[in-house]
């Protein structure tokens, strides 16, 4: 998997002889990727072997789980036209709501095009720990411009100056630092250069047992502020992420 937080695409590269365990596999990626969902998924099927098109069942199965997901979620395969799975859904209607292309170039500008606007702020910042003050001030920034409740935007300030230091300590190279606004949930992004991914590390009990992390780590405050987090692959480096939703008692609007 490879993101891309200019245009919140996926790209998901399917390598390999199918097999039950290969779908496993990109099962679990597609489950990731809709986690925190992107704009749009485009899985590369140029390097897949599937002469029996085998793999249909779990393509159909994406399209489905990407059509349930809101707001909507561009689904996109770039695989050979002379091939059977080619062929075959072709003749399903998958078609209507799966984009076929026979080269990655054609599917990127494809989706890219039909991509619905999302709010959204961006900056590029350097390694440097004043680079968390401008994070939580951008996420100020943008909470007011889109109306959003104080609580939110406290647990979101919160969890984007975890990951902005968490990158500053372990990667060290510039990063780029996004907010977007989909449906009524925040989405915090840091992107930095280095592919090493972070994870949590747990603690151990007196009796040699794994405990929860505790919460004073920068990633166990991620944890505990987000609803959902994690991290995949990016051009250059990696991106990590986290999202934040509205809980019950929250108001609606900052300052009521």
């Amino acid at each position: 998997m490879t993101a891309d937080s200019d245009t919140t695409l996926v790209e998901i590269g399917v390598h390999g002889r199918w097999s039950r365990s290969l779908g496993a596999d990109v099962s679990a990626a597609i489950g990731k990727c809709l986690a925190e969902p992107p704009a749009g998924i485009i899985a590369d099927l140029y390097d897949l072997g599937d002469p029996d098109a085998a793999s249909m069942p779990l393509w159909l199965a994406a399209r489905r789980a990407v059509s349930a997901v809101q707001p909507a979620v561009q689904f996109a395969l770039c695989l050979p036209t002379a091939t059977a799975l080619n062929r075959r859904l072709r003749r399903t209607d998958v078609v209507p709501h799966v984009f076929l292309f026979a080269t990655l170039a054609e599917a990127r500008a494809a989706v890219t095009r039909r991509l619905a606007p999302v709010p959204r702020r961006q900056a590029d910042m350097p390694p440097h720990s004043a680079s968390a003050g401008l994070a939580r001030d951008l996420v100020t920034r943008a909470g007011a411009d889109w109306n959003l409740p104080e609580p939110l935007l406290m647990r979101a300030r919160l969890v984007m100056s975890e990951l902005v230091v968490n990158a500053v300590e372990h990667a060290g190279t510039r990063i780029r630092v996004t907010v977007s606004h989909r449906g009524a949930d925040l989405h915090l992004s840091v992107h930095d250069g280095t592919t090493s991914r972070p994870s949590l590390r747990s603690a151990q009990s007196s009796s040699g047992t794994e405990v929860l992390t505790r919460p004073g780590t920068r990633l166990g405050i991620v944890q505990a502020g987000a609803d959902a987090w994690g991290s995949m692959p990016a051009r250059g480096g990696k991106v990590v992420w986290a999202v934040v939703r509205p809980r019950s008692g929250d108001c609606t609007a900052p300052g009521l």
